[in-house]
This record gives structure tokens, C-alpha cells and sequence, in this order.
């Protein structure tokens, strides 16, 4: 499920501030940022092309709003002042809905930022095909594991925006150098650290999977995770693409090794209770009793850093901090995660050079710099991150060796990823066994 964009409209009323509004009058800082001299000089922007003389407009929608959408336009704002090109930004909390009808409607903005690849993929046919200068750019810095997601019958239509790592432990860095506790580097290390801290006075993990409408998507992540470690990225393109179904024993063995951790009595659920307890614990509040010492460790994705209160410090020698959700070897690392991809309506220069701007090293080290963000960018430099996870989590993410695969809920069907499979987790969590979970499901896909 796409829960950064969830997040970023928790207690959100209205629209961003600048949404609908040209980046000259609203966000688009060119000074008292954080941009160098070579980022804000317009001879760094002639590779894009000069529009200063007709000024056009590039529209944009998107599902981020406020304080992270300022961030986004004052990355660009140099763009924005140096080639002419105004970007027109809107962003809403209805992006899933409104797109359809805007598209439909005849009212599709130039380019949209989809969260889920699975919901692009309907207005292919409306799409305009990445030129081969954007190809090119996109190709020289995004992995064929990350542009798989934006191209349809080997032509690539969107290339990604961000990237945000769902395969992370958070953990009270203080808790384990108190008790002499490491990092696992194993799936084993994990499970014999865990076994550890139940023979104390701890329960070793905690969780909340409630999240109304959408109450589960925090299992489906597990399960997502624990069958990249299990089956490898074949297996997982093949179950995403309902090519195997969905109660295969493949699937059946990921589900149960989530289930070694998520339905252990001894291991769940720190700081409120028994294993049935996450079904009444929001998942914002799962991961907080690491904070109050009542709980060792948390699954959770990057964005979950803006869950912790004001009064908890996130940081490798601070009160909470995250490490990789290990392999089953060392030398594996497997990468859950999502992200937003670049898709257009409008076939223009203006469009494409704001595309080719986007998809560049430019712009990625640029929108580091304006706040918490992550690219898989490989021109992206780690430190220009803005705190010690963006830049642990691009680190991750630019790993040679690592096998990157989106969210597999928000590339199925919706009345699969975002319902049958949601709802049955829940089941699951509840008692339900997993045979009779993931027969529900597969029995749902084939209706």
C-alpha cells in the first residue's frame, strides 16, 4: 500500500499550500537553502534548454502535499528560473481517485507522480513514451530492477521520482549497546537475538496493524518481505502477476516465516499485550514502545521516522534508529520499498525537458538537500542526505548487489492487493490458519 503518501496526509485538511500555484509565487526558494553555488547557476541548467523567451508551463499532479511538496519545489525552483519553464504544482489527498476522473475527463495534468505502478499501468494507451533522451538519462541512473516498474511491452513510459525502504528493524541503539546486543547481519542472527531478549524481561518485537480501511497492510509488507528472502525476485514477479497462484507453497512458506515472528506468543507484542493485541494497535503506534523501553525491535519502513515524538532523537547513537531487515545470508540484501514514477499526457519540449530534468543526478542530490527524502538514484550522493537514515537507506538502495522489488499490494488488482489480501491477513493475525487465508485469496483473484 502506498503509506508514505498515507502518512504525509495524516492530519491533513486541506491541500497543500502551494498546490495549484505557479513555483514563482509560492515555495521556490533560491536563497537560504541548502543548494551550492553549481546547483543554483543557470549554466548548470542549458543541458535541459532555453524556454526563457516563450515561458510555457508544465502542470503537475501529485499525492504530496504540504511541508514535502514545498521541499520538492524548492529543489526544482533553479530549473524552474533558469530554462523559463513554470511548473504549475498540484497536490492532493484524492490523487487515486481524482486521476481517473481527470483522465477520463479529458483533464489529465501534463505529468503525474503515480505511487502505484499497478494504477499507472490503466492509462498506458493516454501515456506518452519516455523519448530516447529521457530514456537514456533514466537508464544511466535507475536499475533495470527499478525501471521494470515503468515500462510497458519493453518500452519504458515513466521513470521513478523517489524511493522509500521498507525492509528496516527499528531499535533503541542505547538498548542493544546496554546489553551488548549487535546488529543482526542474519535471518538466523535475528531469530537468535530475538530468542535472547524473550528470555528476559522483554517481548523482543512489537506491531499495531490497524489502519482503518486498509487494517493489515503492515502483514502484507512482512510477507512481501519474507518472500524476496525466501524465493528471490523471480518467484515474487511471478506471484505479483497472479503467474503462480497465490496460495503456492512458495507463498505458504513466506507467510509461515512471518508467522514465526508475528504469531509467536513469546516474541509479540511488546508493550501491549499478546500476538491479538496488533489488531487494536494503530500501526502509527506500533513501533513507540521501543521508545519507552518496553519492546526491543520494530518493522517499519523509513517513513515510520515520523511517527517517533518530538521528544525521541533518530540517529545510529540516538534513542531510536533502524537497520536492514537481514538475509538469510551476510552477503544477501534483499529491498521491499515504493516510491512515486513520472508519468506524461502531454507530448511537448517543455514536458519532456522537465521529465529529463527530473530523471537526472541534477535534481535527485538537489532534493535530498531540501528535506527528508531518498533516491535509488546511482548519481545520488549519500551525503547529501539530510539525516543518517535518508542516507543509510540510499546506501542501501545503490548496493550492486541488492534485489529491489516494489510493494507487491500495490501492483496487484485492487480487490486483491488492497482488500483480499489486507482482510485476510487480519484473519490470520486473529487465528485464522494460513492455508485458509491464502485459499480466500486465491479463490478471490480467480472470481
Amino acid at each position: 500500500m502506498t503509506i508514505q503518501k498515507r502518512l504525509r496526509l495524516a492530519g491533513v485538511a486541506s491541500i497543500g499550500t502551494c498546490a495549484a500555484l505557479a513555483i514563482s509565487a509560492c515555495g521556490a526558494p533560491t536563497e537560504d537553502n541548502a543548494l551550492s553555488e553549481e546547483e543554483t547557476d543557470c549554466a548548470t541548467y542549458e543541458e535541459f534548454g532555453d524556454f526563457t523567451e516563450e515561458r510555457p508551463s508544465v502542470s503537475i499532479y501529485t499525492p504530496i502535499t504540504d511541508a514535502e511538496a514545498d521541499s520538492y519545489e524548492a529543489a526544482w525552483a533553479p530549473f524552474v528560473e533558469c530554462t523559463g519553464i513554470q511548473v504549475l504544482y498540484e497536490g492532493s489527498n484524492e490523487f487515486e481517485a481524482q486521476i481517473e476522473v481527470r483522465v477520463s475527463g479529458g483533464d489529465a495534468p501534463d505529468i503525474a507522480a503515480f505511487p502505484q505502478p499497478g494504477l499507472m499501468a490503466r492509462y498506458q494507451d493516454q501515456m506518452v513514451p519516455a523519448s530516447p533522451e529521457l530514456e537514456a538519462r533514466a537508464t544511466e541512473g535507475w536499475s533495470e530492477d527499478w525501471l521494470q516498474y515503468g515500462s510497458f511491452d519493453g518500452e519504458l513510459y515513466a521513470q521513478p521520482l523517489s524511493a522509500n525502504l521498507k525492509s528496516l528493524v527499528w531499535y533503541s541503539p542505547s538498548y542493544f549497546a546496554e546489553n551488548g546486543y549487535e546488529v543482526p547481519a542474519t535471518w538466523d542472527d535475528l531469530i537468535a537475538l530475538s530468542d535472547t531478549i524473550a528470555g528476559g524481561d522483554m517481548k523482543p518485537w512489537c506491531a499495531g496493524i490497524d489502519s482503518g480501511d486498509a487494517t493489515g497492510w503492515p502483514v502484507t509488507d512482512w510477507v512481501e518481505d519474507m518472500l524476496l528472502r525466501e524465493s528471490g525476485g523471480d518467484v515474487y514477479d511471478q506471484w505479483v502477476n497472479h503467474e503462480i497462484p497465490f496460495n503456492d507453497p512458495q507463498i505458504v512458506a513466506a507467510v509461515d516465516k512471518a508467522g514465526s515472528i508475528l504469531k509467536n506468543e513469546d516474541y509479540m507484542n511488546g508493550g501491549y499485550g499478546d500476538v491479538s493485541s496488533m489488531t487494536g494497535v494503530s500501526f502509527e503506534e506500533g513501533g513507540l514502545p521501543i521508545a519507552s523501553g518496553d519492546c526491543a525491535m520494530h518493522r517499519q519502513a523509513s517513513f515510520y521516522s515520523a511517527q517517533w515524538p518530538d521528544t525521541v532523537t533518530v540517529g545510529p547513537d540516538a534513542d531510536v534508529f533502524a537497520f536492514h531487515l537481514p538475509g538469510n545470508s551476510a552477503d544477501e540484501t534483499p529491498l521491499l520499498g515504493g516510491g512515486e514514477y513520472v508519468a506524461a499526457f502531454r507530448d511537448a519540449p517543455e514536458v519532456d525537458a522537465f521529465r529529463q530534468y527530473l530523471a537526472s543526478p541534477l535534481f535527485a542530490n538537489a532534493r535530498m538537500k531540501t528535506g527528508p527524502w531518498a533516491s535509488a538514484h546511482s548519481g545520488a550522493d549519500p551525503a547529501n542526505a539530510v539525516d543518517p537514515l535518508m542516507q543509510m537507506t540510499v546506501e542501501l538502495f545503490q548496493d550492486p548487489e541488492a534485489e529491489f522489488r516494489f510493494d507487491g499490494s500495490d501492483l496487484m488488482p485492487g480487490d486483491i492487493g488492497s482488500k483480499a489480501f489486507f482482510e485476510q491477513m487480519t484473519d490470520w493475525i486473529k487465528g485464522k490458519s494460513t492455508k485458509d487465508a491464502l485459499d480466500a485469496i486465491e479463490n478471490a483473484w480467480e472470481d
